[in-house]
């Protein structure tokens, strides 16, 4: 790119960006000519935000970026990119199954004359080419920085962009990476923009620093200003420089002292033998923490909190690339399938979206590993996936199938701006790509042209919403019918992005729409769910899903497509159905969904008395001797026994202690059905308390996490106002709609 002359590497005018309705960064204005400037502020700030607006990685609401003179704020990432912005990420985020010479030779494009180039980064970076052969997930913390520096320099930028480049890394290590960005300025070939916890580094790089406070910049400042003004950190950072303020802790907080601002831990354990109710209490001395604030100030009391936070379980990829609804919605088709195989069907129906105007972006998913033009070659697919490339590309077909499913839904989970997407294929082809469209929120558009679709679908279609296009001929060639039923799906998908809304339509909209409830059913529950849904309707999109395997995943789908406001799970009779042996099962993923969102979650074990089957002469022949209700000829009811009970109670409990966010569980004491009260042919006292007490004794109750008995059947008034009270007590106050 060349440069422009007396245009800033960056310029940035009354940036605006919001998560939802969160408003990250709030009228961002700031320069950078030339050389190095660095940015502070405390975690969540806006930093991070900041860095990702630059790129590409998130929009902005409204504002300008203009990188040597061109507005970029509108552009793609790979277009800014192409641009002259390198961006070195927060975290690193090497892959892990490629080596150290596969990442460099997979990025250098600027050819042998261009200023950066693979042997050049060997030579700034000796440690690299000793371990060039070695993957990623190989590789320490201070290798892996070194990579993802050297993997921005190798698109030879004129702005690089680098997140915390000294996070988690030994001194020395820290002080290579200052000494290489003192180097990269002083060579003039480029600007960089650092975002810096280690005020040390911060001061020491750049000649001026911007602080960060609130999605705002609170000032701008000459470095050394900064560096020299020790009380000015502490007030707008909180933070000191940790080589000039390794001063010892207060008498007040040593010793003791110091041991009783940490939390007094007692093992509370109760007796199993006669004297089952007694209970012991020893106190522990609390353990050394591992922990200590090695770069930024800090007191006991957010040291203790520091020991919560690391004791908890590591996010999944699902939570921790968990995008917004709204920028997921985008106008560009995925056409995604194995291009080895069905290649001229997959781009038949690219190239009939491309005459629409629809803007396409092809996804080969072929296990082949065979080399490919798809905009997304299987080999950046199947990078994603844990064992990496190696687990997709095996000589058992099965076993790769499964596999590149796997990687491709991953690898879509972190797409933004899809318009929909579409796919052709046999069974094989079928199950890969439907894996991907299961991952995508509800409401994107998914087409899936199968030799498979006059048959049962529910194991690729799921909870989800695809479409299902009959192929009536196989997908095997283009002739007057395969051309006449791919054609067809394509326009189908066409007109469906067509009306899809804009982001800011979809956030408009949202704002003013009423906030959506999942709510579960069963015949036996429906009286319940009837008069919850009557008092809620007024000022909730109340939905209700029938519980029957699909409806419980169907509805934890919309919760993870941040498209629910909270849950009121009422009918869990699907775990029965799970443990049991019944036709209507749950997955292992029951109540996933409010254990990744922390949305309010009200509960309850509406129809765990029973489990489904089929016709009466279906029952399974170990089951013959059990009680049954015929609900009609299709259906057949088990009564569910004390033993399955517990089973059921514990394994619900299991899941309620993983959710973080607010949780009332309610036992409804008269019966947990229809079928379940006084007089009625499943009553029985004895399993419901099995249930019940293994609800209690396996859940951990806190003050957001609370299991209540309640003296009524499920379907009576008196239940229906606890299940209303314990919402209205967990869930936010409604705004006000306009």
């Amino acid at each position: 790119m060349a440069e422009r002359s007396g245009q800033p590497a960056l310029s940035i005018e009354d940036l605006h960006v919001y998560y939802g309705e969160s408003h990250a960064i709030q009228g961002v204005s700031m320069t950078l000519e030339r050389g190095v400037l660095a940015v502070v502020g405390r975690n969540g700030m806006g930093k991070s935000t900041l860095c990702n607006t630059i790129v590409g990685l998130k929009s902005s609401r409204s504002g300008n970026i203009r990188i040597l003179g061109r507005e970029t704020s509108r552009l793609e990432p790979h277009v800014i990119h192409r641009h002259g912005v390198g961006y070195v990420p927060q975290g690193r985020r090497v892959w892990p199954s490629l080596s150290v010479d596969e990442h460099l030779r997979l990025v250098a494009t600027g050819g042998p004359d261009a200023a950066w180039t693979v042997d050049r980064v060997y030579q700034t970076f000796p440690r690299l080419y000793e371990r060039r052969t070695s993957g990623g997930s190989q590789l320490s913390g201070g290798e892996q920085q070194m990579l993802a520096i050297a993997r921005a320099l190798l698109g030879n930028p004129r702005l690089l962009i680098m997140d915390e480049p000294t996070e988690g890394l030994a001194p020395i290590i820290v002080a290579q990476v200052e000494a290489m960005m003192v180097r990269l300025a002083g060579e003039g070939a480029m600007a960089v923009l650092v975002v810096e916890q280690n005020i040390g580094v911060a001061t020491g790089v750049s000649d001026h620093v911007a602080i960060m406070v609130n999605g705002r910049i609170n000032r701008m400042m000459e470095a050394r200003a900064l560096a020299a003004d020790r009380e000015l950190q502490q007030r707008l950072l909180g933070v000191g420089r940790q080589d000039e303020y390794d001063l010892p802790l207060p008498e007040s907080t040593t010793g003791e002292n110091a041991e009783a601002l940490l939390a007094q831990v007692y093992r509370i354990e109760r007796g199993e033998a006669a004297d089952a109710g007694s209970v012991t209490a020893t106190a522990e001395s609390p353990q050394p923490s591992p922990l200590r604030p090695d770069r930024w100030k800090m007191p006991v009391t957010s040291l203790r909190q520091s020991i919560v936070e690391a004791s908890r379980p590591e996010d999944d990829s699902r939570r921790i690339f968990a995008i917004p609804f709204s920028e997921r919605i985008g106008r560009t088709a995925l056409v995604a399938g194995t291009f080895d195989t069905k290649g001229r069907e997959l781009k038949f129906m690219r190239d009939r979206l491309k005459a629409l105007g629809i803007p396409t972006r092809t996804v080969d998913l072929s296990t082949t590993d065979k080399p490919s033009t798809a905009d997304v070659t299987p080999l950046q697919v199947a990078s994603m996936h844990p064992g990496g490339t190696s687990a997709v590309f095996s000589k058992d077909r099965g076993q790769s199938v499964t596999a590149m499913a796997e990687a491709f839904a991953r690898w879509i989970a972190r797409e933004p701006r899809i318009g929909g997407i579409i796919s052709a294929g046999g069974s094989g082809g079928t199950t890969l790509a439907t894996a991907g469209m299961r991952a995508l929120p509800v409401g994107i558009p998914k087409v899936m042209v199968s030799t498979v679709a006059a048959g049962d679908v529910r194991d690729y279609v799921g909870a989800s919403d695809i479409v299902m296009f009959h192929s009536v001929a196989d997908v095997q060639g283009l002739n007057s019918i395969t051309e006449q039923v791919l054609g067809n799906a394509a326009h189908a998908l066409a007109g469906m992005i067509a009306q899809l809304p804009t982001r800011e339509a979809y956030e408009a909209k949202r704002r003013l729409a009423r906030p959506a409830l999942g709510i579960t059913m069963f015949g036996v529950t429906t009286p319940c769910v009837q008069a919850v849904t009557k008092r809620l309707e007024a000022d909730y999109d109340c939905l209700v899903f029938h519980a029957t395997g699909t409806g419980g995943r169907a509805m934890e789908a919309l919760g993870d497509s941040g498209l629910l406001a909270g849950f009121l799970d009422l009918t869990t009779t699907e775990v029965a159905d799970m443990l049991v042996g019944g036709i209507l099962p749950a997955d292992r993923d029951r109540f996933g969904a409010p254990i990744r969102t922390g949305l309010p979650y009200v509960g309850s074990a509406g129809a765990l008395d029973m489990v489904n089957f089929g016709p009466r002469d279906t029952v399974p022949a170990r089951c013959q001797s059990r009680k049954f209700v015929v609900h009609n000829p299709n259906v057949t009811l088990m009564r569910t026994t004390a033993d399955e009970n517990r089973a059921a109670g514990e394994w619900i409990g299991q899941r309620l202690n993983l959710m973080e966010g607010p949780v009332r569980f309610l036992l409804p004491e008269g019966g947990v059905s229809m079928l379940d009260r006084p007089g009625a042919p499943f009553h029985d006292p004895e399993a419901d308390a099995a249930l019940f007490e293994a609800i209690e004794r396996t859940v951990r109750p806190t003050s957001r996490r609370v299991v209540e008995r309640v003296r009524a059947n499920i379907n009576d008034t008196a239940f229906v106002d606890a299940v209303i009270n314990a919402f209205n007590a967990i869930s936010p106050p409604l705004s006000k709609r306009a």
